[in-house]
């Protein structure tokens, strides 16, 4: 189940959006997590439109779809492929529950270690639980739109690829670290991949139960970055 606040999103009949009393909005509804305490998160019922601020900018037109699939009352989308700077890999089916992005660990020690090629010639830091790497944060920046690092690349089961920003990918640990924000979940876990909250944050994402659909954005600050220039 996704839990916004303090409202149970899901499938299920119990869920927030069906319990208010307007139909029509029971099986749409969009969220965008925030990605500090100071800044708040939206979340939207119904099918828009979603305004961007201050440009007004529908972020219906920029969104991505691919087919949300229903098992038990959790959301699940199909990921055929992780890929880091054009190197591929394939995976079974993702949902969403974690803080952090939580991988078995076949699938999480062939990420670490394409993003760890990707990242070869940037300085190491010493490993901060729960994450198994970490590069000294000051040789990577963090600028508006995060740290200079490759972006991971999630190929749907549509052909669309949510990008993972180096916003989302990596998490400031403090002692002069940043961690690639990803967690090995063990060999027995009942999904091969789960995705986190941490990597939804500035990322607009519109769930279209009535259609099983899910619209993704990608990071927006990126997008603010350019409007507000």
């Amino acid at each position: 189940m996704f839990i916004f606040g303090i409202f149970p999103f899901s499938w299920s009949a119990l869920a927030f959006p069906r319990q208010l009393s307007f139909p029509s909005v029971a099986d749409k509804f969009a969220v965008c997590l925030p990605s500090s305490s100071a800044a708040d998160g939206v979340a939207f019922l119904g099918d828009g439109p979603f305004y961007f601020t201050p440009s007004n900018l529908d972020l219906r037109t920029i969104l991505s779809y691919t087919p949300m699939i229903r098992k038990s009352l959790k959301y699940y989308i199909k990921i055929n492929r992780i890929s880091i700077k054009g190197t591929r890999f394939h995976l079974p089916y993702l949902k969403s529950e974690f803080v952090y992005m939580t991988l078995r660990s076949d699938i999480y020690k062939a990420l670490v270690s394409g993003f760890s090629k990707a990242t070869k010639n940037i300085p190491r830091a010493s490993a901060v639980k729960p994450f198994s790497l970490c590069l000294k944060a000051s040789t990577i920046g963090s600028g508006r739109t995060g740290f200079q690092v490759p972006n991971i690349d999630l190929e749907t089961e549509s052909g669309k690829v949510w990008t993972i920003s180096e916003d989302n990918s990596m998490k400031r640990t403090g002692n002069g670290a940043a961690c690639l924000a990803f967690i090995d979940g063990g060999l027995g876990v009942k999904d091969a991949i789960a995705i986190g909250t941490f990597q939804m944050e500035n990322n607009f994402l519109f769930f279209d139960l009535a259609n099983q659909k899910l619209g993704f954005s990608s990071s927006l600050l990126p997008l603010a970055a350019a409007l507000t220039s």
